[in-house]
């Protein structure tokens, strides 16, 4: 499957700005029992699980800041947990990355999603495809997590973002 979104140099700096709010991980369990979660992220997906808390669906692709980590990944193998696979380079969302990401929040299939590459830009089909009352949670690099309602305010924040990527063949 060919197709998607790829992020052009000149816009990077706007993609470099946070989403949403700072999380501590001691304020998970009162956001999951009032929101249906989303975590995209190795950290992310392995401290909800740490914290008794099953997303809705974990997007991951077994790094955090370029160093492989295999936490999250371990606990999907030796779980025998289904996952979808998908192909998606960095600074790209691909068609792939995009229908699996639907079909998960859906509960068309499974909820945890690992990708080949990189899933550095999965918060746009996460907050776009989210059910009402759902809260992004994602890893900030260096900085801990952020939480994103996924209001209409935001999601018109993120079609505009993904408006900024230019079509990938």
């Amino acid at each position: 499957m060919s197709g998607g979104w790829r992020l052009p140099e000149s816009k990077r700096d706007v993609f470099k700005e946070p989403i949403g709010y700072d999380i501590r991980e001691e304020d998970l369990s009162q956001l999951n029992a009032k929101h249906i979660i989303i975590a995209v992220g190795d950290v992310v997906s392995l401290t909800m699980r740490n914290n008794g808390i099953v997303p809705l669906l974990s997007v991951y692709d077994g790094y955090t800041e370029r160093r492989e980590l295999t936490g999250f990944a371990d606990l999907v193998k030796n779980g025998g947990w289904a996952e979808t696979v998908v192909a998606n380079p960095a600074g790209e969302i691909t068609l792939a990355l995009m229908e699996a990401v639907e079909n998960a929040l859906a509960g068309r299939s499974a909820g945890i999603i690992r990708v080949e590459g990189e899933e550095d830009l999965a918060l746009l089909p996460c907050v776009l495809h989210a059910p009402e009352n759902s809260v992004v949670i994602y890893g900030w690099p260096g900085r801990g997590m952020k939480a994103v309602d996924t209001d209409g305010p935001t999601r018109t924040h993120i079609r505009h973002l993904l408006d900024m990527m230019e079509e990938s063949k």
